[in-house]
C-alpha cells in the first residue's frame, strides 16, 4: 500500500501483471494483434526467475523510490526469510523472492522494469512486447532481428543475475495466410493461450483463411479435463441437482470467462464432457432412467430446451445435443 502508488506511475504501459486496471486478457489481445502486425516473435522463458532474483538489486529499486527505513527494513526481512521445508528444516535463502508473499508481486515488476521495460525502451525503442510479470513476448519484424534482440537481451539478463533457458526461449514465426514459408517454431502459449495458426472465418465475406491466434492452451484443457473429472458427478447422487448446477457453474463460469474469450470453439470439447457425466448423474439417480441412457440423454436435453441458461457452459453453446 506505501510502494505501490511510489512505483505504479512509471510502470511501463506493456506491463501487465499484478498491476491495478490491467489485466492477463488485456496482454492476450494487444500480443494477438501485434503478432498480425509482426512476423516474429521472441517467446522468452526466464528460467527460475523468483528462485534467482539478485537481492542487491531489488533493494537498490526500492531504496530508489522510498527512504522509509521501516519499508526498507519489512522489504529486507522479507527477501531473507528462510525457507521451511514440511519436515522442519530450513534453508537459508540469500536471492529469490518468496512467492506468496503480500510484496512479490510488486517486487517482481519493480525489479523487471529496471532489468528488461526500461532497458528495452531505451536499447530497442521500436520493438514492442508484452510482460506478465516474468512471462515475455517480444515482437520483431525478421527472424534476423528476432535472433539479434533474443541475444541482446539475454546478455541483459546475464548482467542483472538471470538466464533465459536455453530450450524453451525460443524465435517463433506467426504463420498466417499471407505469410508464406515456414519455420521450426509456428507457435508460442502466453497466459494460458497457445498462439498459432487457426481456421478462421472472414467477417465480411464469410471466407475461410488461416490466421495466427490465441485459443486455449493443451495444457489448460488437460487441467480443466482433470478438474471435471474430479468431481465424479455421475457418483453424486447424494447431490440435489440445484446443488450439482451450483458446483458446476462456480467453476465453468471462471474458466470460460478466462479462457473462452478469444477462439472459444477450442473449449466446446472440454466441456461437453460435462453433459456425459450430467446424464450418467441423472441415470444414477432416478431409477426410471437407470436402464435407459437414451432416455437419460433425453431427460437432460429436455432440460436444456426448457432453460438453455441453467449451466454456463449451456449459456455459452455447449448443450447436450
Amino acid at each position: 500500500m506505501v510502494l505501490e502508488p511510489q512505483v505504479e506511475p512509471i510502470f511501463h504501459p506493456d506491463s501487465y501483471g499484478y498491476r491495478p486496471g490491467r489485466s492477463a486478457l488485456q496482454a492476450l489481445a494487444v500480443t494477438r494483434t501485434r503478432c498480425w502486425k509482426n512476423d516474429w516473435v521472441v517467446d522468452l522463458d526466464i528460467k527460475a526467475f523468483f528462485d534467482t532474483i539478485d537481492h542487491s538489486l531489488i533493494m537498490r529499486a526500492v531504496a530508489h523510490h522510498t527512504d522509509l527505513p521501516w519499508a526498507l527494513l519489512y522489504v529486507r526481512r522479507w527477501l531473507a526469510a528462510p525457507m521451511q521445508y514440511p519436515d522442519g528444516t530450513q534453508t537459508a535463502r540469500d536471492r529469490g523472492s518468496p512467492q506468496g508473499s503480500a510484496i512479490s508481486p510488486l517486487l517482481a515488476n519493480l525489479f523487471m522494469h529496471y532489468a528488461f521495460d526500461a532497458w528495452m525502451a531505451r536499447t530497442y525503442p521500436g520493438i514492442t512486447f508484452e510482460r506478465y510479470c516474468d512471462d515475455v513476448v517480444v515482437h520483431c519484424r525478421s527472424k534476423a532481428q528476432a535472433e539479434t534482440v533474443r541475444d541482446a537481451i539475454g546478455a541483459r539478463m546475464e548482467e542483472v543475475g538471470l538466464q533465459l533457458h536455453p530450450d524453451k526461449t525460443r524465435v517463433v514465426y506467426c504463420k498466417d495466410s499471407n505469410r508464406q514459408g515456414s519455420a521450426e517454431f509456428e507457435q508460442f502459449t502466453f497466459l494460458g493461450y497457445t498462439f498459432r495458426p487457426q481456421l478462421a472465418k472472414g467477417t465480411k465475406n464469410g471466407a475461410f483463411f488461416v490466421s495466427f491466434s490465441p485459443a486455449v492452451s493443451r495444457d489448460a484443457l488437460t487441467r480443466i479435463r482433470a478438474t471435471i473429472r474430479g468431481w465424479r458427478i455421475h457418483r453424486r447422487s447424494d447431490l440435489t441437482f440445484a446443488e450439482i448446477v451450483t458446483r458446476i457453474n462456480r467453476y465453468v463460469a471462471g474458466w470460460i470467462a478466462y479462457y473462452g474469450r478469444f477462439y472459444k470453439s477450442a473449449l466446446y470439447v472440454a466441456l461437453q464432457g460435462i453433459n456425459t457425466y450430467l446424464m450418467r448423474w441423472a441415470k444414477r439417480k432416478f431409477k426410471n432412467l437407470r436402464r435407459s441412457r437414451k432416455r437419460s440423454w433425453a431427460a437432460l436435453k429436455a432440460i436444456y430446451a426448457r432453460q438453455p441458461g441453467m449451466f454456463a457452459h449451456w449459456k455459452f453453446g455447449v448443450g447436450p445435443t
